[in-house]
């Protein structure tokens, strides 16, 4: 059997694998493994990673690399779109931010570069 990583927020070694994530029992956060350091929490400092490996910073500015579906909305979010002062958060979704014409969205990191 491959030993699993530990958990990137609490360093738990009880991670298990369910469909294509892995979890952390005891402080039930998600990650993929599939793309490695995408985000991670490292002292009590978020660090999430753009889908070319550029670290993201609040405030920083992104272009989206792939057209995004957006429940609701008869139209996606096209390739090329500039998102401007994004918010880094905790979880699957780690980039808040408003996209013109779309309002308030949660963006996952992978899907953009740094401006």
């Amino acid at each position: 059997m491959p030993e699993l990583p530990e958990c990137p927020k609490c360093k738990s070694p009880y991670t298990y694998e369910m469909d294509h994530l892995l979890v952390c029992p005891e402080c039930a956060h998600e990650w993929s493994n599939d793309i490695a350091n995408v985000s991670e929490i490292t002292d009590d400092n978020l660090v999430v990673k753009d889908s070319n490996g550029n670290i993201l910073q609040n405030g920083d500015s992104v272009i989206i690399v792939k057209d995004l579906p957006v429940k609701g909305f008869s139209k996606n979010i096209k390739t090329g779109t500039k998102v401007k002062n994004i918010r880094l958060v905790d979880g699957d979704h780690n980039i808040d931010c408003k996209v013109e014409g779309f309002g308030a969205m949660a963006l996952k990191s992978i899907f953009v570069k740094k401006a």
